[in-house]
């Protein structure tokens, strides 16, 4: 028991740091890596309250489609910037040492989850018939509206660049 608090509390603490290094970023690409970590980090957090599968919608829609679709938009908006200084200094290695930290600290409460077999939370597994019930029961108005509000931010990313560029 004593392993899967040290494991919670070491994924949490990097959920606060990466928050906090997300929303301090001026690089929109930085803050992307530092949230990609921080979306992985609650994923580790739903494992170890015994909710693998909410863990696995984390990581697949979260940190896989969410965060595509944001790599999209900032790639969008930097369309036609032809500063190659400024693409060098986003492979930098001293960019990449805080989400590498960040993701070993992770990876070692993750590997300490794993290490012990009893489940932290005192329920059973959530398995997808359960949340697809809650999603598309009683919240599936919120779920289509948030489709909505990611489309409409993606529309309006598209219209701020094209105007940043000088296209309408």
């Amino acid at each position: 028991m004593m392993d899967m608090n040290v494991s919670f509390a070491l994924s949490a603490l990097v959920v606060v740091l990466a928050a906090f290094m997300t929303v301090t970023r001026a690089n929109a690409v930085h803050a992307l890596l530092y949230l990609v970590v921080l979306l992985l980090a609650l994923a580790g957090i739903f494992f170890q309250l015994g909710a693998p599968f909410a863990a696995m919608l984390e990581v697949i829609i979260y940190a896989g489609a969410i965060m595509v679709l944001f790599v999209f938009v900032v790639m969008m908006l930097n369309l036609g910037a032809t500063d190659q200084r400024r693409e060098r200094a986003w492979i930098v290695p001293r960019v990449w040492i805080g989400p590498v930290l960040l993701a070993g600290v992770l990876l070692a409460a993750l590997l300490r989850a794993l290490a012990v077999t009893a489940p932290a939370g005192g329920g059973g597994p959530i398995g997808p018939a359960q949340v697809g019930l809650v999603l598309y029961g009683p919240y599936a108005l919120t779920v289509e509206l948030a489709s909505f509000l990611l489309l409409a931010g993606l529309a309006s990313a598209f219209r701020i660049g094209r105007h940043l560029q000088g296209g309408e």
